[in-house]
């Protein structure tokens, strides 16, 4: 019987350790910590000729870091005619972005590409699903309160 006491007693010590462990985690960090906002890689692919045009854009939205990679388009020459399109030369822009900004960012781009003669292209995001170091990410989100953790 004693055996079932000491079991009984065990497993109260450990269930009120854990909730004490439970409340530790809860509580708020230290004050270098940065609140996360997720980022996500917006990929848009625009004419050549407006690939200035639409970086500057979209690092209107706190974008800190923009690559852009030289594309052609997949239409043969014959199509291109029948389509009335003559140039195929693209480029892609690939930029990260935080999440909270893709909705003004997105409707802007769809704006500007009805809008801007010869200023059609297409937009999309992809999600990232982690970044290494605070200070990285810092630079990534474009928030400039990020601080080095100590250790």
């Amino acid at each position: 019987m004693s055996d079932k006491k000491h079991i009984k007693e065990h497993e109260s010590t450990a269930k009120k350790e854990s909730k004490q462990h439970s409340a530790q985690k809860a509580k708020p960090t230290a004050s270098n910590t940065v609140k996360s906002n997720k980022l996500k890689l917006l990929v848009t692919i625009v004419a050549r000729k407006k690939a200035e045009y639409y970086t500057d854009l979209i690092q209107s939205f706190d974008v800190n870091m923009q690559m852009v990679v030289l594309a052609e388009g997949t239409a043969n020459a014959k199509m291109l005619g029948l389509l009335g399109l003559l140039d195929s030369e693209k480029v892609v822009i690939l930029s990260v972005i935080q999440e909270n900004k893709i909705p003004d960012a997105m409707s802007t781009l769809e704006h500007k590409f009805q809008t801007i003669r010869d200023g059609k292209g297409v937009a999309c995001t992809i999600p990232l699903t982690s970044v290494i170091g605070t200070l990285i990410y810092g630079f990534l989100s474009n928030n400039r309160m990020t601080v080095k953790e100590s250790k």
